[in-house]
């Protein structure tokens, strides 16, 4: 696998996720030489006995504490010295004391993203790390030693300080690990890989451990995650408007012009993509029939005898008709499963507004995290070149650690993500419910006996997770907890907030997985319905499409001959219909649905069909009928 190549100024969101997928890193040579040049003048500025915050003081509320010559404890009765110099042992102690999180170990794939992150950033040369340490840190990633980091434990203020302590612990021989697949304590992993422990010298802890690389980490595999989910609900919803016979004016280009937000945009067009080619998308009204249950009596063939529905049409009476004559001079007075109205419910004809919103949010994300991904996170700031008077013109303490910038990005994604999952949920809701489907079945099956269920709780899950996402989307941003004796009273909680958003772009992806297998139950239907009433038009003539039609005159009534009139002009038109059909490229995806899930054609177990929806999804199986879209991956591929 091709190695990433650091320097400081970079690296991109795509190199970060195959690095975190496995790829190994080198590091850039003129790089090295301004990380060289930083900590060489470090150390003069220790040898001259400067004040420096965090290298000859202590930290946080400690910063006025100057470092002595030698331990005082040593002179405590009974004490064994350390037999470090007092500016090691405050690089060492605070690595190891700060390694304090909770709760399960991070992911793998988040872990190798912190470690490149964290030597991206210091390869800028201004956090006085020596170039051996730094290279120690990169053999690490590279020798597919993971750092167990538990989950929890940093308020994204002085950055990442806890889970950065626990990467760094590892490389002093201390921690946990995985490695090869086995947990081990991290001096252990270590001498496995064939690497020594490291020593720290100046402010070596403080680089390691301060920056923003848990949230930035895990919020750039999650923006990766959820650029796949919005194409995948893009999909989703285009299936779900074939399924409902949609119409498309909502999607015009002209109409998306007059307010062009770049991601409604960007929908829009991707809607009249993957609808291309559909014969279903804006039917006339009187050729969709409606779903009538089977009888035994239904069909008039063997071959049709096949089909597990009914068909059928309300007729409008002629008396009906008045003042609507213009409406049925254009329209078949025919009432199917199509309602006559010249729009389609929120949920449909709102997806480039919805749908663009939330991938505005992303983007405004992603420019965020672009700029975090090579920026210096850690303090103090090491400017060796500087001309200056005092020291402190060259080392300066600033609060570039702070996460407020990514935690307010992710917040917006946060709270965007219940959005989209909210959608997707209502167009599920839609088909399931005989009252908005448009003529398809209750909970799409036939349910002959009263005894089938359906889809009736695929929607069910649907709504409980969405519930869930939006209980979920509170911003962590907005409520800071005061840490380190109030020295650091103002913090980001940026790292939950990232951490939330990946966590719920997985359950995103659920809800986008339920539509898309109640969307292809309800497109099977759906062209099975108006095809058989086309087949029907083809082979039989006016009085036997009549059959299918309620509310027509007797026989015996002097309207009735107008009425086969009128039955005879849908017919005519039904047969003239090539076989109905989605969009090429909802055919492609519909079809791969179908290779790992068959129709539902009366009631079975579910929970195995929605797993591996579920699964079509996760993998991003379905968003290889995409051609023109990046199809994003897993690994190092993408």
């Amino acid at each position: 696998m091709k190695a990433i190549r650091l320097d400081g100024r970079s690296l991109t969101r795509a190199q970060l996720v195959i690095v975190a997928h496995g790829a190994p890193v080198e590091l850039d040579d003129q790089a090295l030489r301004a990380v060289a040049n930083a900590a060489d003048f470090l150390a003069e500025q220790v040898r001259r006995e400067e004040p420096i915050y965090g290298v000859s003081t202590g930290f946080g509320s400690n910063a006025d504490r100057l470092l002595g010559a030698r331990p005082l404890r040593d002179d405590l009765p009974g004490a064994s010295p350390s037999g470090r110099a007092l500016h090691e042992e405050l690089q060492h102690n605070l690595i190891v004391t700060h390694a304090v999180c909770v709760g399960e170990p991070l992911a793998s794939e988040v872990v190798r993203a912190m470690l490149c992150i964290r030597i991206n950033t210091l390869l800028k040369g201004h956090s006085g790390i020596r170039v051996a340490t730094l290279q120690a840190l990169a053999d690490l990633l590279n020798a597919g030693i993971v750092p167990v980091v538990p989950g929890l434990g940093s308020v994204g203020a002085s950055g990442d300080l806890a889970p950065l302590s626990h990467l760094a612990i590892v490389l002093l021989g201390g921690g946990e690990a995985f490695f090869e697949g086995e947990r081990m304590p991290g001096a252990e992993a270590l001498r496995r890989a064939g690497l020594a422990p490291v020593t720290l010298s100046y402010k070596e802890g403080l680089a390691l451990n301060n920056g923003t690389a848990q949230m930035l980490a895990t919020g750039v595999l999650a923006l990766h995650r959820l650029d796949a989910l919005l194409d995948t609900a893009d999909l989703a919803a285009a299936m779900t408007i074939d399924a409902f016979a949609g119409r498309l004016g909502a999607f015009d280009a002209d109409v998306h012009a007059l307010r062009p937000h770049p991601g409604q945009i960007e929908v829009a067009a991707h809607l009249r993509e993957l609808l291309d080619g559909s014969t279903l998308a804006d039917i006339a009204y009187h050729l969709v029939p409606k779903f009538r249950p089977w009888l035994p009596s239904s069909w008039d063939t063997e071959e049709a005898q096949a089909l597990r529905f009914d068909i059928g049409w309300d007729w409008v009476p002629s008396d009906q008709r008045h003042g609507r004559e213009k409406f049925y001079a254009r329209f078949r007075p025919f009432r199917g499963g199509k309602k006559h109205q010249p729009q389609d419910a929120y949920s449909l004809r709102c997806i480039p507004q919805v749908h663009g919103a939330v991938r505005d949010a992303v983007e405004q994300a992603k420019r965020v995290f672009d700029v975090e991904l090579n920026a210096v996170t850690d303090n103090p700031l090491v400017f060796p070149g500087r001309e200056a008077e005092h020291v402190e013109q060259q080392v300066i303490s600033a609060g570039h650690f702070h996460g407020m910038p990514l935690a307010l990005a992710m917040s917006y994604v946060k709270a965007a993500i219940p959005v989209l999952a909210s959608i997707s949920e209502r167009r599920l809701a839609k088909l399931v419910d005989p009252a908005t489907n448009d003529g398809l079945p209750a909970f799409l099956i036939g349910n002959e006996d009263a005894t089938e269920s359906g889809f009736m709780i695929v929607q069910y899950t649907a709504a409980a997770l969405v519930n869930d996402l939006a209980t979920r989307a509170h911003p962590a941003s907005v409520y800071s907890v005061p840490t380190s004796a109030n020295a650091e009273d103002h913090v980001s909680m940026g790292t939950n907030e990232a951490r939330h958003v990946l966590a719920m772009a997985d359950d995103l992806g659920k809800v986008l997985a339920l539509e898309l297998y109640t969307a292809a139950q309800a497109l099977d239907l759906r062209m099975d319905m108006i095809n058989a009433a086309r087949d029907l038009a083809r082979r039989a003539d006016a009085q036997a499409l009549a059959t299918k039609v309620q509310g027509g005159p007797a026989q015996d009534r002097a309207t009735h001959a107008g009425f086969l009139d009128e039955v005879e002009a849908l017919r005519g038109e039904l047969a003239a219909c090539a076989p109905f059909h989605p969009g090429a490229i909802v055919a492609d995806a519909h079809a791969r649905i179908r290779e790992a899930i068959p129709f539902l054609d009366r009631d079975r177990a579910l929970d195995g069909e929605v797993a591996v929806a579920v699964r079509l999804v996760a993998d991003g199986k379905l968003l290889g009928v995409l051609p023109r879209w990046r199809v994003p991956a897993t690994g190092p591929a993408a």
